[in-house]
């Protein structure tokens, strides 16, 4: 059987080295690499070094060199294609089946390579002859040095139909048609030149092999722009501008962009930013995003301030969740409305671009401000949507920790933006005593308990501390919803404090501890006694401090309980810094600062009160 040289590519690409080696060898993590003793000669110290960005292993001692293919055929003994069905069995890859006429592919797909090569010479002789006049003047005129002229490999496409493939013509027709280079038209008529009247610059592998070519028309006419079409070489969907020269400037820069345009490459390289690629007219693919990943955790998106740009990059953005991880994400700059890279560095040159990219924007930023602007939310209607939408992007992760963690943010946000429009109403709406349509009577809303009183007047006393902690005892999974900030209440009852902080420690140790486990190790050792008196709390009718109550109520309560003691201590801080500054010196901002701190801190009062009448 002989496997296409794409298809290994794919198997290598997807295949991470070091975990191939891990169980040979002990690893030693060194920057970006991997170091080991060598396990194909023997030796004290290490001079083995696994690159799983590029793919390959070398020993400095004894010369060993390959990939993850060859090691497992080297140093495990294993025929060349049980290595290669064990390594696409991880990789989740199925193996082609045999194909007789596979070598006769792969062997044409060889020569495509010198095909291309020859091409790229050839129009790099153009540009540079009488015919090129018109490119030059517009590569002076775009501000196209020399050195990134050489650097790039433009050349120029002749106004004729016939003169490249007169000069390629050894290699034959059909070979310059398999490559992309000639167009065979359906009638039968004789293939003609593809590129015509066109700058043109090569694609090139991550080996900087040619394997296609852009070209950009110098007149009118369309497409502006023209890429070669899929060849046994190209797949535009797995190819980016540019990665073999961005991937070792990434390396030295610590990050990797990704922008819309090739010229927009070639202006950000030509200011100093050379860890910078492009797709290829297409949106950025699974693919694609994979070949980043293995080059920088969080790749910056650097697309059109314009509506297209926009748009793209929120398509970048959802097409990466399902495959965000710890080490997996996507940040995004914004460029100025209706700018690409292009005009930001002939306007500000190298310093305006850095300027932007100091502060890139994580991708749960860029998600929530695409959805929250993207409608009004002046309705319930309307806000429902955005947390549908919301939970729908959150949904599409699968890394169930990471799912997790977007549902709270999210969530979070959402309740401190949809909150506030309903903090103006009245907590307790009032109540007819007789409807008079309706014709019977209705009783008054029951008083408010004492405790819920002692709540609204002041403090956290020592039976809405109880309450909390028994809350997250009987719903353990809401601890790690906000662990921060139930961590960092100040709980001066001592029973309360005691198992708050074991339940913290218990929680960060196993993090789908749930009640039936959580009660029985709080009812014994050190925390048997407070557990004895806290287990009693029963005065504030709070939802959490029921056993039956429906868990995402109860979790929604904690929440809200949690958030409002937190929200309330940083405005006990803020009141009492401003009532110190009006002691020192009446003034109407002053006391106008201290009026609206009351009125916040009693807005936080009523919420809790609130939460603690839900009888």
């Amino acid at each position: 059987m002989t496997l296409s040289p794409a298809w290994l590519d794919e198997l290598r690409a997807r295949t991470t080295l070091s975990a191939v080696i891990g169980p040979s060898v002990k690893l030693i993590k060194a920057g970006r690499e991997f170091k080991a003793c060598c396990p194909f000669h023997n030796e004290k110290t290490p001079s083995f070094t696994i690159n799983d960005e590029k793919g390959f292993y070398h020993c400095f001692g004894c010369g060993a060199h390959g990939d993850a293919i060859r090691f497992l055929t080297d140093q495990r003994g294993m025929p060349f294609m049980d290595a290669v069905k064990e390594l696409a069995a991880k990789a989740g890859m199925d193996v082609p089946a045999p194909d007789p006429r596979a070598a006769e592919r792969a062997e044409r797909s060889a020569g495509l390579y010198e095909v291309m090569d020859r091409a790229n010479r050839w129009f790099i002789e153009q540009l540079d002859g009488v015919d090129g006049a018109a490119a030059r003047a517009y590569l002076k005129e775009r501000g196209i040095s020399d050195s990134t002229r050489k650097k790039f490999g433009f050349g120029f496409a002749p106004d004729s139909r016939g003169k490249l493939k007169a000069a390629l013509a050894d290699f034959g027709a059909d070979k310059l048609v398999e490559a992309g280079l000639l167009i065979a038209p359906d009638d039968g008529k004789q293939p003609y030149d593809r590129f015509r009247g066109r700058l043109t610059y090569p694609i090139r592998d991550v080996r900087g092999r040619v394997i296609a070519f852009s070209a950009r028309i110098l007149g009118a006419g369309e497409p502006k722009y023209l890429n070669s079409p899929d060849t046994p070489l190209f797949d535009k969907g797995r190819t980016l501008f540019n990665l073999d020269l961005a991937g070792p400037a990434s390396r030295a820069a610590k990050r990797i962009l990704i922008v819309e345009g090739q010229m927009d490459v070639i202006a950000l390289d030509q200011a100093g930013i050379g860890e910078v690629v492009a797709p290829l007219g297409t949106a950025l693919t699974e693919q694609q995003l994979e070949k980043l990943w293995r080059l920088e955790p969080a790749p910056i998106c650097c697309f059109d301030g314009d509506n297209a740009g926009q748009k793209a990059a929120i398509r970048a953005a959802l097409r990466a969740l399902p495959h965000l991880g710890p080490e997996r994400t996507l940040r995004f700059v914004t460029l100025p409305a209706g700018k690409d890279p292009d005009d930001l560095i002939k306007a500000g040159g190298r310093a305006a671009m850095e300027a932007l990219l100091e502060l890139p924007e994580p991708l749960v930023d860029r998600l929530w401000r695409h959805e929250v602007d993207s409608a009004a939310l002046d309705t319930p209607e309307a806000r429902a949507g955005l947390k549908q939408r919301l939970m729908t992007h959150v949904q599409a992760i699968a890394e169930p920790n990471l799912r997790q963690l977007y549902r709270d943010e999210f969530l979070r946000r959402f309740d401190a933006l949809v909150r506030p429009q309903a903090s103006t109403q009245r907590p307790f709406p009032q109540r007819r005593e007789w409807n008079a349509k309706a014709g019977r009577y209705l009783p008054p809303a029951p008083p408010a308990s004492q405790a819920a009183r002692a709540i609204g007047a002041g403090g956290i006393d020592r039976s809405t501390a109880r309450a909390l902690v028994l809350g997250h005892a009987l719903y353990p999974q809401a601890i790690g919803d906000h662990v921060e900030h139930f961590a960092a209440l100040a709980l001066d009852d001592a029973a309360a404090l005691r198992l708050r902080d074991r339940m913290i420690d218990l929680a960060i140790g196993d993090a789908a501890l749930d009640r039936d486990q959580l009660l029985p190790i709080l009812a014994v050792g050190e925390t048997a006694a407070a557990w004895a008196d806290v287990s009693k709390t029963g005065d504030i009718g709070f939802s959490f401090t029921r056993a039956r109550t429906d868990p995402d109520l109860a979790r929604r309560d904690l929440a809200l309980a949690v958030e409002a003691l937190v929200a309330r201590n940083e405005i006990d801080k803020a009141l009492a810094a401003a009532t110190r500054r009006l002691e020192q010196e009446f003034t109407e901002s002053a006391f106008a600062e201290q009026q609206r701190l009351l009125s916040a801190r009693a807005q936080v009062n009523d919420r809790l009160a609130s939460l603690a009448g839900n009888e």
